[in-house]
C-alpha cells in the first residue's frame, strides 16, 4: 500500500502507467523479421526508445487533450484561415519527420529496405500518437503521384523528402521542408470521385483556377494539396499550394473543422476553392489514375496504422493484466484471461507480419512484376481484413482493463476511438473488396502473385493446404460474384496471414493460429460466424428487400 491524500483509503492494486520502454526492441515480431532479411535496425531501435519515453507519451496526451482550433479571421477582420495546434503536436511532427518517416525513397535508392523501414517507423509512432501519422503518411505518399509531372516533382520532391519540419506560413519554396495533404471527396459523392463537381479553368499560363469544394481535407495546414477537378479534357489531378510564390494566400477557404469520433489531434476540414491556383499533375483526363498512386501508399499506411493500434492495445492489456490482482491472483494467471490474451497476441502478430510483408513488396515492386501486383492487390486485401478487425480487437483489449480502460485517462479509450478510422480512410471495406475483385478478374498476374504467396506456407499443416487449395482454384477460375466478394476477400486475407505465420512465427504460434483461424474460415464459408460483417450466405433478392424494408422506411 501507498499513503495517499484520501481520508478513507489508500490506493493500491492500480497498475502504474507504462513508459520508459523501447517500442522496437520489445517487439519480437519486428526483430525476427528484420533479422531474417538482414535489415539494419539501429535507427529504429533509437526511435523506439524515444517514443517509449514519458516525455513523448505526455506529448501524445496533450496533442489530443487540446485539439486544433480554427481561426478564420485576425483581430483586424482579415480572413486568415489558420488552424492552431498545441505545441506538442508540432513536437511530435518534428520528431517523426526527423526520422525520415515522411520521406519517400529516392529513385533507385541504394537502400533495398527503405519502404519497410519507413513503414516500421510509422508503425512505432502511430502506437504512441496516431493523429500526426495522417500528414506524415500523405506527405510520403504524394511523391509517386507528383512524379507524373517531372518538372513539378523536381521542385517539390526534395522539400517533401526533407527531414525538417517547418510549419510556418510562407512561400513553400522558401521553406526547408514541406508537408502535403489530399482533398478528393465531395459532399455528393464520397468515394465516388467521378461524381465530383469542382471545376478547373485554364488560365493560359499552364496553371488552372479551381472553383468548387472538398468535403474532407485532412491536415488543412499542409503546404500543398493533391486534389481532383474537371477541366476541358476531363477530371485531372492538381497540386494546390496553400501559399503562392508571392506570399499571398491561395484561394482556399476553410469552412469548418470536422468534429470527429477520434483522430482528435489532427485537423480535418471542409474547404472551398474560390479561384484557387492549381498546378496540373499528369495527363489531365486521367486524374483519378494519377492520384491513385498516392492513395495506394496511404492504404498501405492504413494497414500499418491498424496493426500499430492492435499492437499497442495488446501491450496495454498485457501490462495491466500482469500488474492487477483479482480473486487472489494476478489477472494474467486466470485461465480465461490467458485464453483472451493469447488469442489477441496471435491476431496482432499476424496483422503486423501482414503490414511488414506488404511494405516489403513496395521495396521489391520496382524490379519484380509479381511483387508489384502483390503490393497492389495484397494491400487492398490486407487493409480490408486488418482495418476491419482492429475496432473489435481494441475493444477486446480495452475490456481486459475493465472500467479503467474505458475512461479517457486511459490510452485504450483513445485507441478505441481511433480504431475505425483506417477502415474508412482511403476507401471503406466495400471499396477495397471491389478493388480486389476487379484486379483479380482483370490481371492474371495479380492472381498469380497471391497464389505464389499462399504456396509459401504449404506443406506443414494439412488444414492450411486444403483451404489454400480451395481458394487457389477459385483464383484460377477468375469468376467472383459481387455478393460474395467480402467473404472471399476475408478468406484470402486470413490465408495470407496464416502463410506468414507459418513462415515467420514459431511452430507453437503458427499451429495455434492455423487451428483457430481456419475453423473460423470454415464457418465463414458456410455463411456463419462473425469474422466480418457482410459475410451472409446466398439469399433471394426478395428476402434481402424484405429485411431492409423492415429497418427504415425509405
Amino acid at each position: 500500500m501507498t499513503k495517499s491524500d484520501f481520508l478513507t483509503h489508500d490506493v493500491y492494486n492500480q497498475p502504474e502507467e507504462l513508459f520508459g520502454y523501447n517500442l522496437f526492441d520489445t517487439d519480437s515480431t519486428l526483430a525476427s523479421f528484420f533479422g531474417y532479411f538482414g535489415v539494419e535496425q539501429q535507427d529504429l531501435s533509437e526511435f523506439g526508445g524515444l517514443l517509449g519515453s514519458l516525455e513523448v507519451i505526455e506529448m501524445a496526451r496533450q496533442a489530443n487533450e487540446y485539439p486544433p482550433r480554427l481561426r478564420s479571421y485576425d483581430k483586424g477582420g482579415n480572413r486568415i484561415d489558420q488552424v492552431e495546434f498545441h505545441p506538442s503536436w508540432h513536437r511530435l511532427m518534428e520528431l517523426t519527420i526527423s526520422r525520415g518517416t515522411a520521406s519517400f525513397p529516392e529513385v533507385n535508392s541504394p537502400d533495398k529496405h527503405a519502404h519497410l523501414k519507413r513503414a516500421v517507423g510509422l508503425y512505432l509512432a502511430s502506437q504512441i500518437e496516431a493523429g500526426h501519422g495522417c500528414p506524415v503518411s500523405m506527405t510520403h505518399a504524394s511523391v509517386p503521384s507528383l512524379r507524373h509531372e517531372p518538372d513539378l516533382a523536381k521542385i517539390w520532391e526534395p522539400l517533401l523528402r526533407s527531414r525538417i519540419y517547418d510549419y510556418s506560413t510562407q512561400d513553400p519554396m522558401k521553406k526547408a521542408g514541406l508537408t502535403m495533404g489530399m482533398a478528393m471527396t465531395e459532399k455528393q459523392g464520397g468515394s465516388d470521385v467521378r461524381s465530383n463537381s469542382t471545376r478547373a479553368i485554364p488560365l493560359g499560363d499552364g496553371t488552372y483556377e479551381l472553383i468548387g469544394h472538398k468535403w474532407f481535407c485532412s491536415a488543412p495546414m499542409s503546404d500543398g494539396f493533391m486534389t481532383l477537378a474537371y477541366g476541358p479534357e476531363g477530371q485531372g489531378c492538381f497540386l494546390v499550394p496553400r501559399v503562392l510564390e508571392d506570399g499571398r494566400k491561395n484561394g482556399i477557404r476553410i469552412e469548418r473543422l470536422k468534429e470527429k469520433l477520434g483522430n482528435k489531434s489532427n485537423a480535418s476540414a471542409e474547404i472551398e476553392f474560390l479561384g484557387a491556383i492549381g498546378l496540373p499533375v499528369g495527363e489531365q483526363n486521367r486524374g483519378v489514375k494519377t492520384i491513385m498512386d498516392m492513395v495506394g501508399f496511404c492504404r498501405l499506411d492504413s494497414l500499418v496504422g491498424s496493426a500499430a493500434h492492435m499492437r499497442h492495445s495488446l501491450v496495454q492489456a498485457l501490462w495491466f493484466a500482469s500488474k492487477r490482482s483479482a480473486f487472489a491472483k494476478k489477472l494474467i494467471e486466470h485461465e480465461l484471461m490467458r485464453n483472451v490474451l493469447v488469442d489477441l497476441a496471435l491476431e496482432s502478430k499476424a496483422s503486423t507480419l501482414m503490414a511488414l510483408r506488404m511494405s516489403q513488396a513496395a521495396d521489391l515492386s520496382a524490379s519484380d512484376e509479381l511483387e508489384a501486383q502483390l503490393k497492389r492487390v495484397g494491400v487492398a486485401i490486407s487493409k480490408f481484413l486488418v482495418c476491419k478487425r482492429a475496432p473489435g480487437f481494441v475493444a477486446e483489449a480495452m475490456e481486459c482493463l475493465g472500467g479503467s480502460g474505458y475512461v479517457e485517462d486511459s490510452v485504450t479509450a483513445r485507441l478505441f476511438r481511433e480504431s475505425p478510422l483506417n477502415g474508412i480512410w482511403e476507401g471503406a471495406g466495400n471499396v477495397n473488396a471491389l478493388d480486389v475483385r476487379r484486379a483479380l478478374a482483370k490481371e492474371q498476374s495479380a492472381a498469380d502473385a497471391v497464389e505464389i504467396e499462399l504456396k509459401k506456407g504449404s506443406g506443414l499443416y494439412s488444414t492450411y493446404d486444403e483451404a489454400a487449395r480451395s481458394v487457389t482454384e477459385q483464383l484460377k477460375s477468375r469468376t467472383f460474384d459481387e455478393w460474395s466478394t467480402r467473404s472471399f476477400v476475408a478468406s484470402l486475407g486470413l490465408l495470407l496471414q496464416a502463410s506468414l505465420m507459418i513462415q515467420f512465427a514459431s511452430r507453437v504460434e503458427s499451429e495455434a493460429f492455423v487451428k483457430s483461424r481456419l475453423e473460423r474460415l470454415e464457418r465463414l464459408e458456410r455463411g456463419g460466424g462473425q469474422l466480418i460483417y457482410g459475410a451472409i450466405g446466398p439469399m433471394k433478392g426478395s428476402e434481402v428487400d424484405e429485411i431492409l424494408d423492415s429497418v427504415f422506411p425509405l
